[in-house]
């Protein structure tokens, strides 16, 4: 157990998010004050689930109004703070301009947040949710690295702003962060590196893209068969946990794959079956990769060189030093496919 000091208040950006309201939850629990930086303040809608959350805790939440693109518009949020937990990026694959919807806000908001924390004393520890792609692109990628396996040591060098933009804006905002811890010497920088983000939501409408994949397994979308594309999971609590140790103990450094399963879009569809295979089209055929070839740019404008290179291919992540360093323990991709399904059943997600 991460012994987590509350003397002082922790700032949490982006703190509406599926990740961040995982986080906010251990950290008011623990009986820390938590300055919730967020678009808008006054979305009290938005925000019910975290003011319930710290009603019914020892902590306490204050909010503030920040924006990634607007430059010092989190120093008022950072004032006193002891820890930064950057969680504000946007994560989406479907975009018209990937510069103006995901390059400019991961990488200027990141430059954003550190060249404030670069300026507040109090600051001691800044922890960025980066990505497991800003170490890959394609699980083909997988293939290229030593033995086979992703490690903290690699970086993501095949994306670009035509192919994953995605990818590509979280391997420039997790350069960056470093580039600029590097550039002072008050505050310990440490990263963590989650795969695709699974588990039920404490918001009551999730936005995140793992959503939308699991909601084609409860609608009919995969009856036909989900296709074999490499990807590794992580449960969101277990991905909280290694936030909060990766802010509080002292020895943490560096980068940290957070990935539970190595695993694959059919297995996920798989685990569903025991408890819902009779009752919702949950996939249990795997899609043949000349099918997604042929349907996938048609169907969701996924292109022919991701199907390529994704479908089909293992993907491999060692998650070692997570378990080693930050004492993260990994919940079975069962129950964690179980929970968010349940939820989205409750919230009727499936209906078309």
């Amino acid at each position: 157990m991460t012994h987590i000091p509350t003397d002082t208040p922790v700032l949490v950006t982006g703190a509406s998010g599926y990740v961040a309201g995982w986080l906010v939850k251990e950290l008011l629990e623990a009986g820390v004050t938590v300055h919730a930086a967020v678009r808008n303040p006054d979305d009290t809608e938005k925000l019910e689930h975290l003011t319930t959350l710290a009603a019914g805790t020892p902590g306490q939440i204050r909010f503030f109004g920040a924006d990634l693109l607007s430059e010092g518009s989190y120093q008022q949020a950072m004032e006193g703070c002891s820890v930064v937990f950057h969680t504000a990026s946007p994560f989406t694959v479907s975009v018209r301009n990937p510069q103006k919807e995901l390059i400019d806000p991961a990488v200027k908001g990141t430059q954003n947040v550190l060249r404030t924390a670069n300026e507040t004393q109090s600051v001691s520890r800044v922890v960025v949710t980066s990505s497991c792609a800003a170490i890959y692109t394609d699980a083909i990628d997988c293939e290229k690295a030593p033995g086979g396996v992703l490690t903290e040591a690699i970086w993501n060098t095949t994306a670009s702003l035509s192919h994953q933009p995605y990818s590509y804006s979280k391997t420039l905002a997790e350069k960056e962060a470093w580039k600029l811890a590097q550039s002072q010497d008050r505050y310990k920088l440490v990263t963590v590196n989650p795969s695709l983000v699974i588990g039920p939501s404490l918001a009551r409408k999730p936005t995140s893209e793992s959503f939308n994949i699991v909601r084609q397994m409860g609608d009919g979308t995969m009856k036909p068969g989900a296709p074999k594309l490499g990807i590794g999971v992580v449960d969101v609590r277990d991905l909280a946990k290694a936030h909060v140790a990766a802010a509080f103990l002292p020895d943490a450094e560096g980068r940290h794959i957070i990935s539970g399963h190595n695993t694959n879009i059919l297995e996920l569809g798989k685990a569903l079956i025991p408890k819902y295979g009779d009752s919702y089209p949950v996939p249990r055929n795997s899609l043949p990769k000349w099918m997604v070839w042929l349907l996938g740019p048609l169907i969701n404008d996924i292109s022919r060189k991701f199907i390529a290179n994704n479908v089909n291919v293992k993907w491999r992540a060692d998650n070692s030093k997570s378990k080693s360093a930050l004492g993260v323990t990994y919940r079975p991709l069962r129950t964690s496919m179980e929970e968010m399904f349940q939820q989205m059943i409750d919230a009727d997600a499936f209906r078309k």
